[in-house]
């Protein structure tokens, strides 16, 4: 019993115990309860204040910026306003100056309308005085042919005639005059002297060639070309365009074409197979494109040689045609002279006589460089060098005095600036310069025989020679049936008969005489 009770008031005290704990607990949570809502009251209180103060600084700042925008606002209506002003003023100014304007043109338009009526009634009144005058014309010219007995178109033909003989009489007295002025010794003198200056002041000195056409085949070469049906023998045919004969002993091939380029390809092509084993191989491997590669390298060789002579004469680079036609001379023969070297220095000729001259040196070098590139092309276009060479100037845009000196250097078209005859004459000192051509004695005494006879085919000539070494013909003709008219135009058109059939270095000199002849017989 006594155990229970003791249990009993052991359970109380724990009863109690836990009351106790939990009144304890309950008023702390009672405390901290109150405490958070007292700190979040008080938070709340501060944040309606911080809200407020945000809110009265916002609108304040906002009333601020308002303010600025509205005085921003206000200063620029004011400029818009000035502005606006002025540009009606200036409209009003316009506005006044227009109509001004149009009252103006109001007047003219009375005027020039005053003007067209005056115009309208005497041009009537001139229509008539004109149709009055055709009828009086045609009314005296009746009275005329009735009283002269001829008809108008007679005596106009007459006139006509006697006019035409006038002019052309004139026309040769001019021609005389300037031929003699030309050949007056003074005016002689000083073109000796302005060309030995040249000559003296220009050195170089080159060797002639000969175009060479007959080739060694070295050991095995006629094997390879006739080998395989011929197949390497064509390909060099077609790439080089000149046609390869070999001849019945089988050592020599023999070049025949008028392509210098080609004719070069085919020589360093047999060179090539002559001298090295390696190459046969590849030529017998694909022969046109061994062929065309050496065509390639040669093509670009001839641009080099081509840039080589503009930049020696220091003058501007021209076309890369061009470039390419001058550089081709570099195989091509007159008469045994490199047209190339030929062509290089007669523009140092010329631009050393156009310094003396006081004219423009490095024009005078540029179409004297370009006067023969027609002779690359001779082979594939028919005509004159000089006038194939013009043309192509012309086509790549070359100034005009140039053109015009390369195709006149032969006269094939009038000289028109002083430089066209500078290349003339560059041209003939450095092709008649001593040891610069050669010739063959059959082919000289051919163009002799040719001279003359062309000077002979002509009507009224009695006879003709070819003197100076072919540097001129002599024309002797029959006074009683060729005039002193006719004997100017009979040299002329024999010049031009000897240019249009003949090929000749330099220039030839057609001379006309006519002189009266009296003749008696002693017994």
């Amino acid at each position: 019993m006594h155990i229970v009770a003791m249990v009993v008031a052991a359970l109380l005290c724990a009863a109690i115990s836990l009351t106790m704990v939990r009144l304890r607990a309950r008023r702390r949570a009672d405390a901290r309860i109150a405490g958070a809502k007292a700190e979040a009251a008080g938070r709340i209180q501060r944040a309606r204040l911080a809200g407020t103060a945000a809110a009265r600084a916002a609108e304040t700042r906002a009333r601020e910026q308002g303010l600025e925008l509205r005085t921003r606002a206000e200063e620029e209506e004011v400029v818009v306003r000035a502005d606006l002003d002025e540009r009606e003023q200036r409209l009003a100014v316009a506005s006044a100056d227009a109509h001004a304007l149009h009252e103006d043109l109001d007047a003219r338009h009375g005027v020039i309308d005053a003007r067209l009526e005056e115009v309208k009634r005497l041009r009537d009144r001139a229509r008539g005085l004109f149709e009055d005058a055709e009828r009086r014309e045609a009314e005296s010219l009746g009275v005329l042919e009735d009283r002269s007995g001829r008809s108008g178109e007679s005596v106009r033909q007459a006139l006509a005639e006697r006019w035409i003989e006038e002019v052309k009489s004139s026309a040769a007295a001019r021609v005389r005059a300037v031929e003699q002025g030309h050949a007056a010794a003074a005016n002689d003198e000083s073109a000796k002297r302005l060309m030995e200056i040249a000559v003296m002041r220009y050195r170089n000195h080159f060797l002639t060639e000969r175009s060479i056409s007959r080739l060694p085949l070295g050991r095995g070469v006629l094997d390879l070309l006739t080998g395989d049906d011929g197949r390497l023998h064509r390909a060099l045919e077609e790439v080089a365009n000149v046609q390869l004969h070999i001849d019945d002993s089988g050592e020599f091939v023999k070049l025949e074409g008028l392509d210098g380029l080609g004719r070069e390809v085919a020589r360093r092509a047999i060179a090539r197979l002559c001298k090295r084993e390696e190459s046969r191989d590849v030529a017998l491997a694909d022969p046109t494109a061994w062929a065309q590669k050496l065509r390639d390298n040669l093509d670009r060789e001839t641009v080099a040689l081509g840039k080589r002579a503009f930049k020696l004469l220091k003058i501007r680079r021209p076309d890369l045609e061009i470039v390419q036609l001058v550089g081709a001379l570099n195989y091509r023969t007159s008469y045994t002279q490199n047209q190339w070297l030929h062509a290089v220095e007669a523009s140092f000729l010329a631009g050393m006589m156009a310094e003396e001259l006081r004219l423009d040196p490095a024009l005078a070098r540029r179409a004297t460089l370009m006067h023969d590139i027609g002779k690359a092309l001779t082979h594939k276009i028919e005509g004159s060098h000089a006038v194939i060479g013009a043309d192509i100037a012309r086509r790549l845009g070359e100034d005009e005095v140039v053109a015009n000196a390369i195709g006149a250097h032969h006269l094939d078209e009038p000289m028109s600036s002083a430089y066209a005859f500078l290349v003339a004459a560059a041209d003939a000192m450095s092709g008649a310069r001593p040891g610069a051509r050669r010739e063959f004695a059959d082919g000289y005494t051919n163009r002799l025989s040719d001279l003359e006879r062309i000077g002979q085919s002509f009507r009224g000539v009695d006879r003709a020679y070819a003197v100076h070494g072919g540097r001129e013909l002599r024309v002797y003709v029959r006074e009683g049936r060729i005039s002193d008219l006719e004997a100017v135009e009979l040299s002329s058109e024999i010049a031009a008969e000897v240019s249009e059939q003949m090929t000749f270095p330099g220039q030839i000199k057609v001379t006309v005489i006519r002189a009266y002849e009296a003749t008696a017989t002693a017994n």
